[in-house]
């Protein structure tokens, strides 16, 4: 998904005073793989304006939770938290997948000479139209939509080794990712639940802000 999903979050964080950075990883599934150097890339480029002793909390969002462990290592910038927001989990070592096998095998024939469509496009429309609040945002957030090569999928991710060296949290909305966020509270991580669906950011980016903040809030 594009930059405008998480554009009302981080309106609602600016003006608490938060200094935000959206990266666009819009162009990181063009040429030939690996692909994740260049989601690492795309993000540091993004925050070159930020000086490197500023401390950061990373938020991921869906399958950009896979990739974490590889910004978080690729970055100049101390890592004072990460926040995972209805997202997937890197595997405890990696590499990590970036879809399991029974998701390649649903998407496989989507693929037109190795393109697949959009990701709104693998779902029916009465699972796309509840993630929007209204007509104007389910149009900016499709038109922006990359479409990826099938390859991007089938992908591995690598886990660093000590990733994981500041407080983790989980922002779970709703199923399918109940389990994920089961697994992320024994991996002794912070968890909350704003019940929504895969999209509620986009229709309510004030509670989403909020539990952002207190997830991330440092401990007593």
């Amino acid at each position: 998904m594009g930059p405008s999903t998480w554009g009302p979050v981080a309106e609602q964080l600016a003006a608490a005073g938060h200094r935000v950075r959206v990266p666009s990883l819009l162009h990181v599934g063009e040429g030939d793989p690996p692909f994740w150097p260049r989601i690492v890339s795309a993000v540091r480029d993004d925050l070159g304006e930020i000086p490197t002793g500023q401390p950061l909390v990373l938020v991921a969002h869906s399958n950009a939770g896979l990739f974490l462990p590889s910004i978080r290592a690729g970055l100049d910038h101390p890592v004072a938290g990460s926040a995972f927001v209805d997202a997937a989990l890197p595997a405890r070592t990696g590499p990590t997948p970036v879809a399991p096998p029974e998701l390649l095998d649903f998407l496989r024939p989507m693929a037109v000479n190795g393109t697949l469509t959009r990701w709104t496009d693998w779902w029916d429309e009465d699972d796309i139209a509840p993630m929007f609040p209204d007509p104007q945002m389910r149009q900016k957030v499709l038109a922006e939509q990359p479409t990826l090569p099938l390859s991007y999928c089938e992908q591995r991710v690598p886990v660093p080794d000590g990733w994981d060296d500041h407080p983790c949290s989980y922002l779970l909305f709703g199923p399918p990712y109940d389990a994920v966020a089961s697994e992320a509270r024994e991996r002794g991580w912070r968890t909350a639940h704003l019940p929504g669906a895969h999209l509620h950011q986009i229709v309510d980016p004030v509670g989403t802000a909020r539990h952002l903040l207190e997830l991330t809030a440092p401990r007593a």
